[in-house]
């Protein structure tokens, strides 16, 4: 049988590819850098698009794999997006990021992957990032109405409002937050050390020792033996209620 070629190595060497697209990017590098076995290139926002076309005309990354986001709030410019490309024919990727602010919008990719434009609507409904040239950025993620966007760090885990289905009304109704349970104040101490405050039950830890504690090891104690069993077996000359009751219903 006859081997099978690719033209796409099973393993692809990294040493010097970060170099030579540095040097073609040129001045829309801002750096670059080589962590985790993999290329990642931070580039001017503004011109973001040229930097990709370049790399997918020019050095082989035909493929847009994936758009994401990445909040840093501490930042002014607190967004990075970052794009995920993919080389067939040499069997690698690389990172390629930009920052972004609430206000400052990054160019559209999709001139040049049309699938950009369901990524760019996600990073948009998660983040708020704003992509310029994007003729169909609307949410695509999160319900109709919704408010904020979920993946930024100030946004609260609870959201702020809640759905259900009503049954007064028949159908599906939003309402704000509301907690089953109020706040409570937790606290993460050892467990060994013990609480400062009372816990239900640690009054019997406080009740006065005897000196004698009173035990039932024999018949003396506990009242049993022949006696009683006797007079256990002795019958009554009446009937108990119930049979009386009986008696009585069959006269």
């Amino acid at each position: 049988m006859a081997a099978v070629l690719h033209s796409a190595p099973k393993m692809t060497e990294i040493e010097g590819i970060a170099d030579t697209l540095a040097g073609a990017l040129g001045d829309m590098l801002i750096h670059k850098k080589e962590e985790h076995g993999e290329i990642v290139l931070s580039v001017v926002r503004e011109r973001v698009e040229d930097a990709l076309r370049l790399l997918r005309d020019e050095h082989e990354y035909q493929q847009l794999m994936e758009i994401a986001g990445v909040d840093y709030p501490g930042r002014d410019e607190r967004f990075e997006v970052v794009y995920m490309l993919l080389s067939v024919t040499k069997n690698h990727r690389i990172l390629v990021k930009c920052r972004a602010a609430e206000d400052t919008p990054v160019p559209t990719a999709t001139r040049l992957w049309p699938n950009a434009g369901w990524l760019e609507r996600e990073v948009f409904d998660m983040y708020g990032v704003l992509f310029e040239g994007n003729t169909d950025l609307r949410r695509i993620l999160t319900d109709y109405g919704f408010e904020g966007h979920p993946f930024r760090k100030d946004f609260p885990l609870t959201g702020y409002q809640e759905l259900r289905y009503s049954e007064e009304e028949g159908r599906v109704v939003y309402e704000p937050v509301e907690l089953a349970q109020d706040f409570r104040s937790f606290e993460f101490m050892s467990p060994w050390e013990g609480a400062d405050y009372i816990l239900p039950g640690d009054e019997k830890a406080e009740a006065p020792k005897v000196d004698e504690p009173k035990t039932t090891n024999g018949k003396e104690d506990t009242g049993a033996g022949e006696k009683t069993d006797a007079k256990a077996a002795e019958k009554t000359e009446s009937d108990p209620p119930a049979v009386k009751d009986k008696k009585e219903e069959g006269k």
